[in-house]
């Protein structure tokens, strides 16, 4: 049983130490460094191939329409929306927005692009798990995030454990929306690849480059993500050794 605890102890000091002691700095540096790298990805692959005219001559704005029709989604809009990669979709509204790089461009990219916002579009109508759990804790993330940083900021001000406890619960909120966004933004993806390919709206090597564009994109969530559970870990265990 010493040894047992000797052991636990010695692994709980060596976490503690990658993520919240004297290696932290570097994981932290690390994970910093992978999320401009794909910030720096998903740029550099969308102008790649947002420079690759597909052979079926089709833009953005007319790939998303024919894809919401296909899957008898006539009440969706597709509007424009002002600026390079703000395209989302938005469901109160049921509206597709694509931005400037994508509404009115036959490309590779904007065509990808528009097709993994339709693919949101699409998960509301058939009613997809994972996002009715991110709409469900919307509303509380929504106000988590604005909220744990001055929470867990007063309770250590005050040194109040139940105070940094909550705003810590707070954090964990929004880490968990975060996770749960995940396979949402990756079943878009993989909805608008089955559809191009399936309806032959690329082909070839276009569909390659369309997937990499939304690989891209997809890999930049999963960095914040990480950036976020990283953060977690160390107040976890920051905290838990105060206790």
């Amino acid at each position: 049983m010493v040894l047992l605890a000797s052991r636990s102890r010695a692994i709980f000091d060596l976490i503690f130490d990658v993520f919240a002691g004297k290696y932290y700095s570097f994981v932290l540096i690390g994970m910093i460094l992978f999320a401009l790298f794909c910030q720096f990805k998903v740029k550099s692959t969308f102008g790649k191939y947002n420079l690759v005219t597909p052979q079926s001559r089709l833009r953005g704005n007319e790939v998303a329409r024919m894809i919401l029709d296909m899957n008898g989604l006539y009440n969706v809009q597709v509007v424009h929306n002002e600026g390079a990669l703000t395209d989302h979709y938005n469901d109160r509204t049921k509206t597709v927005y694509l931005s400037d790089s994508t509404y009115n461009i036959n490309s590779i990219s904007a065509i990808g692009v528009a097709a993994h916002e339709c693919g949101h579009a699409i998960q509301y109508a058939r009613n997809y798990g994972p996002i009715k759990v991110r709409n469900t804790l919307a509303p509380a993330v929504q106000f988590c995030s604005g909220a744990w940083f001055w929470v867990l900021a007063v309770g250590l001000f005050l040194q109040f454990m139940p105070v940094i406890e909550v705003g810590i619960i707070f954090y964990m909120f929004v880490v968990v929306f975060q996770l749960v966004t995940l396979p949402v933004e990756f079943n878009a993806s993989k909805r608008a690849m089955n559809t191009l390919y399936a309806n032959e709206i690329l082909v070839g090597t276009e569909l390659d480059g369309a997937k990499q564009v939304l690989s891209a994109a997809a890999m930049t969530y999963v960095a914040s993500f990480l950036l976020s559970l990283i953060q977690l870990i160390r107040l976890l265990l920051r905290f838990s050794r105060k206790r």
